[in-house]
Order: structure tokens, then sequence, then C-alpha cells
């Protein structure tokens, strides 16, 4: 499962990575758009990673990113919701983004931890 999780979430976050330099998903009310590269350079190096993990590497390790990558994002929308917008770098979140961080942590935590070892 981690690694078809890998894959799926890999291209979406691909999309909205590539999608996130154009004002397609200005309806989503979320910090992606031409003024949020850094959250798009973010969204396109996880898709990348998750992919690699989905296709090219092993179960054990697609395991291991999937509860690694759910636990980093549902921490980052656990500390977002309790202290509001944050702001990491240049990177400017809001509680729309928080929510949708705490949706991708339970779909990679759920594709990690229902993992049978092979």
């Amino acid at each position: 499962m981690a690694k078809t999780v890998a894959k799926i979430m890999g291209v979406a976050l691909l999309l909205v990575g590539v999608l996130g330099f154009t004002h397609v998903l200005d309806f989503l009310g979320a910090h992606i758009g031409p003024g949020y590269a850094a959250h798009n350079l973010v969204h396109l190096a996880s898709g990348v990673l998750a992919l690699y993990f989905g296709f090219g590497g092993s179960l054990s390790g697609a395991k291991g990113f999937c509860i690694i990558f759910g636990l980093v994002y549902m921490l980052l929308g656990i500390l977002g919701l309790a202290m509001g917008d944050l702001h990491i770098g240049p990177l400017m979140l809001g509680k729309v983004d928080h929510g949708i961080h705490l949706i991708l942590g339970a779909i990679f935590l759920a594709g990690g931890l229902f993992t049978r070892n092979p």
C-alpha cells in the first residue's frame, strides 16, 4: 500500500507544485500561486521524493517514507492549528494549508502503517 500511496500522492504533489505557479488553484484559498514560489518548490520536491519511493524504492523504503512524511505533515498541521498562521523562512502557511497538511499526513501515515512488512 505504501508504494501506491507514494505514487498517487507524488503525482498530486507534483501537479499542485506545477499548477501553484499559476492562478488555477487560487479557489482553494491555500498559500499557493505565483507569489508563493517557495511553497510550490516544496511541493515539487516532495512530489519527486514520493515518486522515487513509489516507483524506484523498496517496499520497506516506501513504508518508512510514508510514515516519516505522514508524521511531518501531521505535526506541521497540528502546530499550525495551534499557532495560527505560520511563517517558516520564506514559507507562509495559513488555516487552509494546515487542514491540507493534516489530510496529507493522514493519507501518508495510513499508507505506511497499513503496509505489511515484506
